[in-house]
C-alpha cells in the first residue's frame, strides 16, 4: 500500500517560505539537504508525519510560473473562525470563509491563503470526511 509522504514546491526565498508556513500552520523544520545547484528544506509539524519539501534552486532571480495545473495543498483545523481571524491578525491575507452544502447539510467550510510564492492553500474545518 502506497503512503503519501510530502508534496514539493518551488520557491524563490526561502526565508520568507518559512516565516509563512511557521506562522501560518506551526511548520518547522524537520530536515535540510544542501547541494551544489538546490537545497530541499523539509517542514512538519507533530500533528501529521506528512511534509512540504520546500525546493529552493540557487542564483535564481524571478517567482515560478505556477500555470494552471497546479490545485493546492489543505490542512484541516479545529477552529477554521478563530484560525481565520488568527491569519488575519498575522497579515497573512485570508480569503473569505465559504461553506459547502448538499441536500441540506453542510459538507465543508474552509478558506484559502496564498503563500510567499502563490502557492493556494486551503483550510478546512474539521468535519465530515476532513478529519
Amino acid at each position: 500500500m502506497a503512503k503519501a509522504i510530502h508534496m514539493m514546491v518551488r520557491v524563490l526565498d526561502e526565508a520568507r517560505s518559512l516565516a509563512f508556513y511557521k506562522k501560518a500552520f506551526g511548520l518547522g523544520v524537520a530536515d535540510r539537504l544542501d547541494f551544489p545547484d538546490f537545497t530541499l528544506v523539509y517542514l512538519s509539524n507533530p500533528e501529521s508525519p506528512f511534509e512540504i519539501e520546500l525546493t529552493i534552486n540557487k542564483g535564481r532571480a524571478e517567482g515560478y510560473d505556477l500555470g494552471n495545473g497546479y490545485g493546492h495543498v489543505a490542512f484541516v483545523v479545529d477552529d477554521l473562525d478563530a484560525e481565520h481571524r488568527r491569519f488575519e491578525a498575522e497579515g497573512l491575507n485570508p480569503r473569505k470563509i465559504v461553506e459547502f452544502n448538499s441536500e441540506g447539510k453542510q459538507i465543508a467550510r474552509f478558506f484559502f491563503v496564498e503563500d510567499p510564492d502563490g502557492y493556494r492553500i486551503e483550510v478546512l474545518q474539521k468535519l465530515g470526511r476532513y478529519r
